[in-house]
């Protein structure tokens, strides 16, 4: 009996054309996940000290708290709850009419009874435990801030003039009740945070998504404000190129957000 030899052709190693195509594929799912599920942000201030750093280079999840479109019915999608911290835009608009992203923790949800009391916040009646929570001292104590809100905010500066109309109206009793689709945010440094004491509720289309966590932290200055202009983003740049190594924080690197 004889038996033919047969040649098997290796298709081991794939062709240009495969490659480049595979290639292609790689860069496509990449950008869409950068594009529509995944984003970075810097924080520029101490507003949510210590839980985020200024200098912290976060990865934004854009996913989970936006709406699921009905082409994409696989994406997991939840309600925002109390305690989330979130990166949404500014519900007021800046003087040149830019939105700007902030970065603060849900307080208050549609329904909610809240007032603050030397720096506490009482919850539908009830004294929050919020270890995160900076204190107010005697030295920085702000009745405004502090005991929000028992007093008029057009006597506290920096309060919108929008806010000012708006507060009275959804004050009952010594609560601030949160109306439908809308969220109260505060910073965690509550000593030096803008947030909606200032300029009232976020509205729910605002919500972009929530930190999951720090990717890479390095000591930078504190810019002054959360709205970063575009010269200060220049030179923290170079700051942190001739910084990479020796301010580098890398305990924080992957560091989880909660």
């Amino acid at each position: 009996m004889r038996y033919k030899s047969v040649l098997v052709k290796n298709h081991s190693s794939e062709t240009a054309t495969e490659g480049f195509a595979s290639t292609c594929s790689v860069l496509v799912v990449g950008l869409f996940a950068l594009t529509f599920v995944f984003q970075n942000f810097v924080i520029p201030s101490s507003s949510m000290a210590s839980t985020l750093l200024v200098g912290d280079h976060v990865v934004v999840e854009r996913e989970t708290l936006a709406p699921t479109p009905k082409w994409a019915a696989f994406m997991h999608y939840r309600d925002v709850h109390r305690g989330d911290i979130v990166v949404f835009y500014k519900p007021i608009e800046e003087r040149n009419g830019d939105h700007i992203f902030l970065v603060k923790r849900v307080i208050g949800i549609p329904g909610d009874h809240l007032h603050l009391r030397n720096g506490i916040v009482y919850l539908n009646g009830v004294l929050q435990d919020e270890p995160q929570a900076a204190k107010p001292t005697p030295a920085n104590y702000d009745p405004y801030v502090d005991d929000f809100p028992s007093v008029e905010p057009s006597t506290e500066p920096g309060v919108s003039p929008e806010w000012s109309v708006l507060l009275p109206k959804h004050v009952q009793g010594e609560d601030l009740v949160v109306p439908p689709g809308h969220y109260f945010v505060m910073g965690d440094n509550r000593t030096n945070s803008m947030d909606s004491r200032y300029w009232g509720f976020v509205p729910r289309e605002n919500i972009l998504g929530r930190p999951l966590f720090v990717y890479w932290s390095i000591a930078t200055p504190e810019s002054g404000s959360e709205d970063v202009p575009l010269r200060e983003q220049a030179g923290s740049t170079l700051h942190e190129f001739i910084h990479f190594f020796d301010e580098t924080r890398w305990k924080r690197t992957f560091h989880q957000i909660r």
